[in-house]
């Protein structure tokens, strides 16, 4: 077995060294020959192998398929880098905005607030109210060996009584103020100017007229070319609107200049500290700008500068102030320049104090109604619930009453008592719906005038 084996391995080895004489080209063959040679072996395996065609098209969408997706792989990621930056980009521009979005809005309300106060100023004036004042001196007597003072009226003197605000309406020296500032009639009154012009120089004026029906007083100045304050229009006015309130606050800081908003439209309020008692305003401005005293009479604007109300009065609470609508002035400002007087109005009068009612005073006091005025005196001793001899007085109404609709229509924040009465003349019967110790009752009034 072993011999066979052995002559087997020998047969092919021979046959094996025979083949690869036969592929390996001998040293007789030239170059172009086994050029020309293999030229042929390419030709005919390409030729002879129907599936090299194949896989040359396989190799060649391979390659391309594999281009396609390399391409759509930096397509997408460049469309996500790009997204990515756009995103943080634009949501460091919205921070930016977010965080710059108020503060210019403040900056441009401080601003305009700034503008106001420095155009308006030169036109607030301070008004000094001075009366000749007797002037006494202490002497001492001698009585039985004491002595005894005495006092002997040695002339008078020019004594400041009172000071308010006022503001210029027009280029020759019109002037608008409360009648409370100039309502003494033998006073003298004397404007101290603030324009650049005539910077704290004192002038006096005339009273030209003093309003019968409204806290309301025109004067006058020998002066032209003088700044002045557009009046604007008092009839759209909106709570939460921004005012600007400027005047010779307590008498002692002239144009001082306070910022705040309309906090209410149409209150009604008594108003008190005049030689003529206390008196009823109507439809009044409420804003939360400081009208300290000495602001009577000075100018409420609005956020362009135009005159929104008079400044009227102040609440014992803090930051109410109360302003006289500029649409109520107009009128008498206009009269009294054409005619030198302001005519009285006849206006209906009822004759009570009265405080408003509403949800919070209801549930404070344990009240039956949520609407309504409850009649009410006032800190004053002669602060009276009822004028006597008022028609209200005639009627049987009293203190503690609570007066909830005149003619069927209710009484609340939109319809005041005072609005109600209004819309009648002196002489004019109105029923009234009265809660009177536990139970409502219908009262027939007729209304005096005032």
């Amino acid at each position: 077995m072993e011999k066979i084996e052995g002559e087997i391995e020998s047969k092919e080895k021979v046959e094996n060294e025979s083949t690869l004489e036969e592929e390996t080209p001998t040293i007789s063959d030239t170059s172009a020959d086994i050029l020309e040679k293999k030229k042929d072996d390419v030709l005919y395996s390409k030729q002879s192998d129907p599936s090299n065609r194949r896989h040359r098209k396989s190799g060649v969408t391979e390659f391309v398929s594999k281009l396609f997706l390399l391409v759509l792989f930096f397509a997408l990621n460049g469309l996500f880098v790009f997204g990515a930056v756009d995103f943080l980009l634009q949501n460091k521009y919205n921070e930016g905005v977010v965080q710059n979005v108020q503060p210019v809005k403040i900056v441009d309300e401080q601003s305009e607030v700034v503008s106001v106060a420095k155009n308006a100023s030169p036109s607030v004036v301070s008004i000094i109210a001075t009366a000749e004042i007797p002037k006494y001196e202490t002497f001492y007597r001698d009585f039985f060996n004491f002595q005894i003072p005495s006092q002997v009226q040695n002339g008078t003197e020019e004594t400041q009584i009172g000071a308010g605000s006022g503001f210029i309406v027009s280029a020759d020296g019109y002037i608008i103020t409360n009648k409370h500032v100039v309502e003494e009639e033998d006073a003298k009154y004397t404007v101290i100017l603030k324009d650049a012009g005539h910077l704290d120089e004192k002038i006096e004026a005339t009273v030209i007229a003093r309003d019968p029906n409204n806290d309301i007083a025109i004067l006058k100045i020998d002066k032209t070319d003088l700044p002045f304050l557009t009046l604007g229009n008092s009839d759209n006015l909106n709570v939460g609107q921004t005012t600007v309130a400027i005047g010779y606050a307590l008498g002692e800081f002239d144009n001082t200049v306070s910022k705040g908003i309309i906090s209410g439209l149409s209150r009604s309020i008594y108003a008190s500290g005049s030689s003529s008692g206390t008196e009823s305003l109507e439809n009044l401005i409420q804003t939360d700008a400081a009208v300290n005293p000495g602001n009577s009479g000075g100018p409420l604007l609005d956020i362009e500068g135009n005159v929104i109300g008079v400044n009227v009065a102040m609440a014992d609470a803090q930051s109410i102030g109360f302003a006289i609508p500029i649409g109520e002035v107009i009128p008498a400002y206009e009269e009294a320049k054409a005619s030198g007087t302001i005519k009285k109005e006849a206006k209906a009068f009822l004759g009570v104090r009265y405080i408003n009612i509403d949800s919070s005073l209801q549930e404070e006091n344990s009240l039956p109604y949520n609407y309504g005025v409850i009649i009410s005196r006032g800190e004053k001793i002669t602060d009276l619930a009822i004028v006597p001899g008022s028609p209200a007085d005639k009627a049987g109404i009293v203190e503690n009453d609570i007066i909830l609709e005149v003619n069927s229509e209710k009484i609340d924040d939109e319809n005041t008592l005072a609005k109600l009465i209004a819309q009648y003349k002196p002489g004019e019967e109105v029923k009234l719906k009265v809660y009177h110790r536990g139970e409502e009752k219908e009262l027939s009034v007729t209304l005096g005038e005032s």
